[in-house]
């Protein structure tokens, strides 16, 4: 495995006309980012793992500060699975010049997690723009639990990338929990109200599936979310999984859902 701090340096190690798989995170590694990375090997002759703490898609500082870093752990981790390459660029050369690298998104997709933080998808765009014209990967891993975001991102490789797509599927815990760097920053018992939640939405999910007139129950749901303690509900949608959509049907309707628990932000779908 050889780690790469510099575009210059990446350049100079990877053969990019080989069947080269890319798997873009933000460190702090868990069992969802491994079924990427897993995908990734048995697919491509080589792959890339890049770590980037990437401030222009936090709303807030203080969020980005206390975003949890495990590099250490990461490093021994992606050693264990034998990955090929794991990119470790600086933020100054990402953001060279101080450049905005912010893309701007179309009105139609300012819904959900984009309604409610602002300039979020912007940067993570600006960011994945930039990497796809630094690593040109055959294929890019990305995980279904981000809905949104893998969505956003298909839509701007299609226009300027040779790049595929392969998205995954969520990864739980066994109370049933997305799997989520964030979810450190939660107790016990945070978690087991979290595992609630997600089964309540399970549960819905089923409902529809029987009988789709059951999507007039979701203001129950939302009431019942609220009840929790210390949950903030933010937003749930039942929405197109095609376009996003509020054409919906029992065919091609996803449950979306972000909430607070305490002071973190978790997103799920279904």
């Amino acid at each position: 495995m050889k780690i790469i701090k510099s575009i210059n340096q990446l350049n100079k190690e990877v053969n990019f006309k080989a069947n080269i798989g890319f798997v873009p995170t933000m460190g702090d590694l868990h069992d969802g980012h491994l079924t990427l990375i897993e995908s990734s090997k048995k697919k491509c002759n080589k792959t890339i793992v890049s770590i980037f703490i990437n401030p222009s898609q936090f709303n807030k500082k203080s969020d980005y500060k206390r975003y949890p870093r495990n590099i250490t752990k990461d490093i021994k981790i992606l050693k264990r699975l034998k990955v090929d390459y794991v990119f470790l660029p600086k933020k100054k050369e990402i953001y060279e010049n101080k450049r905005n690298l912010k893309l701007k998104l179309n009105i139609k997709d300012k819904i959900l997690c984009a309604k409610y933080r602002k300039g979020h998808f912007e940067g993570v765009l600006g960011v994945i723009n930039k990497f796809l014209n630094i690593i040109k990967a055959k294929y890019i891993f990305l995980g279904k639990k981000d809905f949104q975001q893998l969505y956003l991102i298909n839509k701007l490789i299609k226009k300027k990338f040779n790049t595929n797509i392969i998205s995954c599927k969520t990864v739980r815990n066994k109370k049933m929990v997305a799997l989520s760097s964030r979810n450190h920053l939660l107790n016990d018992n945070d978690l087991n109200i979290s595992s609630k939640i997600a089964k309540l939405l399970i549960k819905f999910k089923k409902k529809l599936n029987k009988n789709f007139n059951n999507k007039n129950k979701i203001k129950k749901i939302k009431i019942e979310i609220n009840k929790f303690n210390n949950i903030k509900l933010e937003y749930l949608e039942i929405r197109n999984k095609f376009n996003l959509s509020k054409k919906i049907n029992k065919h091609n309707f996803k449950i979306f859902i972000a909430y607070y628990n305490r002071n973190v932000r978790l997103i799920d779908n279904y």
